[in-house]
């Protein structure tokens, strides 16, 4: 019920970071979500600020607005959201960064809670969708890659 991808960027850390934390930059990256927005007077990255992203699920389809709040915020090191309201979450998002010789080392991940609703839908649907999960992180991750090392 998770997955992940790693890609190499020449560039340090704290210029990744302020890509991957700068959650209305997303619609640049993304090939689902095409906009977030901070919410409830926050304006920036820390861990209980709330932001909301509008999504296209698969690209394709009905768009929709989903609730998120931050849940760890290591500058130059790791972000991390959850997908949903404090009393119905759905999963979870985040990047690592790595530094290593003058680059950094970054990781897109996700992880649905454990519910047992969502444990029925990863048995059913869980392949296909980790599938297109890793191929958007893929997407995202390259499309930072692009603007961190122009």
């Amino acid at each position: 019920m998770s997955g992940e991808v790693s890609l190499w960027m020449d560039a340090p850390p704290e210029k990744v970071w302020d890509l991957v934390s700068d959650v209305t930059r997303i619609g640049e990256f993304s090939p689902e979500t095409f906009e977030a927005r901070w919410r409830h007077g926050h304006d920036g990255p820390a861990v209980g600020a709330r932001f909301k992203g509008h999504v296209k699920r698969n690209g394709v389809g009905p768009t929709y607005w989903t609730p998120c709040t931050v849940t760890a915020c290591e500058p130059e090191r790791l972000f991390e959201f959850v997908v949903g309201t404090d009393e119905l979450a759905v999963n979870n998002w985040g990047y690592r960064l790595e530094p290593r010789d003058g680059g950094t080392l970054v990781t897109e991940y996700f992880r649905l809670e454990t519910r047992r609703a969502l444990r029925l839908y990863w048995l059913v649907l869980g392949r296909l969708r980790g599938l297109t999960n890793e191929r958007g992180m893929a997407t995202t991750l390259r499309r930072m890659k692009d603007v961190v090392e122009a």
